[in-house]
């Protein structure tokens, strides 16, 4: 961890992301006047995966049923 004055970091702000992005960083202290006031850290990144067909196999559809898709039909058309 290490701290920056506020004049520091507004003119080396991309060099100071970098740093916390590629981990060379754990987090930055911006301070004001010598006293901390804001830190830098990364963003958690989001795991990825597959997610389209997680649930595949754990239930099954049923079959459609006329009666309940008349009944539908009815209440959408207001007959």
């Amino acid at each position: 961890m290490s701290t920056v004055n506020m004049l520091e970091a507004k003119s080396n702000l991309s060099r100071l992301v970098e740093a916390v992005e590629s981990g060379a960083e754990e987090e930055i202290i911006i301070a004001r006047n010598g006293k901390p006031a804001a830190r830098l850290v990364p963003i958690a990144r989001v795991r990825g995966g597959k997610r389209l067909g997680a649930a595949e196999g754990m239930f099954k559809v049923p079959e459609p049923d006329k009666k309940l898709d008349a009944q539908i039909a009815k209440l959408f058309t207001g007959e």
